[in-house]
């Protein structure tokens, strides 16, 4: 299970944060220090580090894939993807990321099948 979801720039400023379960404030920034029970996995695009802390069971190569997945849907919608589309269309972003994840689940892995769904929610706007 997805704990949370971070995306950092080169300078480590948070660009995105998604959690599935709820943390304090200063849990949250304490996060970066400890983690016993759960592991952290990231990987990184151009200016961007995209991470993700699941639990210590879990398959790294799967997570790996999703946040690739994640990346080539970004790239998709925003040609090249870089930090300040994450800045100004954040709300998008965060759209994108709840199609495929559902309370930490990945529940979607069909890249084709997300595009589709968020080229219908576009038509509703």
């Amino acid at each position: 299970m997805i704990r949370f979801i971070l995306l950092q720039n080169r300078q480590g400023k948070t660009r995105l944060a998604k959690y599935y379960i709820p943390l304090e404030e200063s849990e949250k920034h304490k996060v970066e220090y400890e983690f016993r029970t759960h592991k952290v996995i990231y990987r990184r695009y151009a200016g961007l580090f995209f991470s993700l802390c699941v639990d210590i069971t879990d398959n790294e190569l799967a997570y790996l894939e999703c946040i690739h997945l994640f990346v080539e849907i970004l790239d998709h919608f925003f040609s090249n993807v870089c930090e300040l589309d994450l800045v100004f269309n954040f709300h998008k972003v965060y759209l994108i990321l709840d199609e495929f994840i559902l309370a930490g689940e990945l529940q979607e892995t069909s890249k084709k099948a997300i595009i589709e769904r968020m080229g219908e929610l576009e038509k509703q706007e």
